[in-house]
């Protein structure tokens, strides 16, 4: 299909990979950026977006998204999981492959990825299992489902309880110079705990799981990937005490890189408040001095970058006695809200907030996108830095209305995406 060059003038243009803040128009002709500056010509039959000084950052990449499809599509479906993303600026999202079937299989994720491109306005990336079923025993797939283009491999929640398999599956990624992201927990710690281990936890007569789960899972793993030189991410850091394990293993091995989900620089255990089922996270809101911990690490590039670590669950599974609810929220389409919020309040600098979920993904995943340059892909997005916002579950997008961050005051607001040149969302 043929398509009009694009021209958005006189918008702020803020690209975090190379340092760029300034007004100025960029130009996209077919999929990709042809040129940036001030007072750009416009091409004959040219469509014209006047940003007014809006500004215009890389597409969000979110490396944690769940989706119901396949097999719960009640839960989100592959189109209104993109539907969620463009909305909030996101225009590369990245499944878990928690579904059912769970994809682990090259076949499953060539499907995955075709009905991706045509169902949904953002890039849709699929994820690899890194055991049969998420079984944390026989290895799947990994050569063909790299092949077939698996973004990377994980175990979405599911533990690995051995670690013997996670040094194969490690070993046998690394063969395919293959990424591999594992949640840090040790399972038998965290075995039956719903929110995070403290005084709280007591108060409420709810079984806590202890920051040394995360520490102990992590030391495995991190000893691990960086003894065998793996590509290898962190998944949802949630503890101050993990840092300085994280921070030693990146020194030993430059390939390591961590995540951190939106909710656990926002969001602490006393978010709970009387048993709210929204805020049953899996890892657990913990202390106050943790959340702190990690908005430094995401300022200081420790924690390389920020997912929403999406989970949409249906009334009947959070609208029940907090033990026995799901865990997980929904946030794709607040991610960049809420990290505004926290550059409005100087607890981030805007730089690092937006290359948490730019060019750092990107950069992770050798992708091209995340940037705004000449020749890279015309994933873009036009924001409002500074408009607040309530986030109103009635408002979102998703099939789903489990939100931690409901009633919310966040700052930002979307006013278009662009996704390959094309815009796939526009507010007005």
């Amino acid at each position: 299909m043929t398509t009009h060059p694009l021209l958005i003038r006189q918008a702020r243009i803020i690209d975090p990979d190379s340092d760029y803040d300034a007004m100025g128009d960029v130009l996209v002709e077919g999929e990709v950026i042809a040129a940036i500056g001030p007072n750009l010509p416009a091409p004959v039959g040219a469509d014209i977006v006047e940003a007014n000084g809006l500004a215009l950052i890389p597409g969000l990449i979110d490396l944690r998204v769940s989706v119901g499809e396949p097999g719960a599509e009640h839960r989100e479906t592959l189109g209104s999981a993109g539907r969620s993303a463009v909305a909030g600026g996101v225009t590369t999202i990245a499944l878990t492959p928690d579904t059912t079937p769970v994809i682990d299989q090259a076949a499953l994720i060539h499907h995955l990825t075709t009905q991706g491109k045509a169902r949904s306005p953002a890039r849709i990336l699929a994820v690899g299992a890194l055991t049969k079923g998420l079984n944390g025993e026989e290895l799947a797939e990994i050569g063909l489902m790299a092949e077939a283009g698996a973004a990377f491999f994980s175990q979405a929640q599911a533990p690995i309880l051995r670690a013997s398999v996670v040094k194969r599956c490690l070993d046998y990624a690394r063969g395919f110079d293959a990424l591999v992201s594992l949640r840090p927990q040790d399972a038998s710690l965290a075995a039956g705990g719903v929110m995070a281990h403290g005084e709280l936890a007591g108060r409420l007569g709810l079984k806590g799981v202890p920051a040394l789960a995360e520490w102990i899972g992590l030391d495995r793993d991190l000893t691990l990937a960086a003894a065998g030189n793996s590509r290898f991410l962190v998944d949802q850091v949630s503890s101050a005490g993990s840092l300085p394990r994280l921070a030693a293993a990146k020194r030993a091995n430059p390939l390591i890189a961590a995540s951190v989900s939106i909710n656990h620089l926002l969001l602490n255990c006393l978010d709970i408040g009387d048993y709210r089922t929204f805020a049953k996270l899996d890892p657990p809101l913990r202390e106050e001095s943790d959340r702190l911990a990690l908005i430094d690490a995401v300022e200081s590039g420790l924690i390389d970058i920020v997912v929403s670590a999406h989970d949409p669950r249906p009334p009947e599974e959070k609208r029940v006695p907090f033990d026995e609810a799901a865990f997980g929220s929904i946030g794709v389409e607040t991610l960049l809200s809420g990290l505004l919020a926290l550059v409005a309040e100087e607890a981030l600098s805007l730089r690092a907030a937006l290359a948490a979920v730019t060019c750092n993904p990107a950069k992770l995943l050798r992708a091209p996108f995340g940037r705004i340059a000449i020749g890279a892909p015309a994933d873009l997005a036009l924001v409002d830095l500074t408009a607040p916002i309530v986030v109103d579950l009635e408002h979102l997008r998703s099939r789903s209305r489990n939100c931690a961050l409901d009633g919310r005051r966040l700052q930002g607001r979307v006013a278009a995406t662009f996704v390959a040149g094309r815009k796939v969302f526009d507010r007005h």
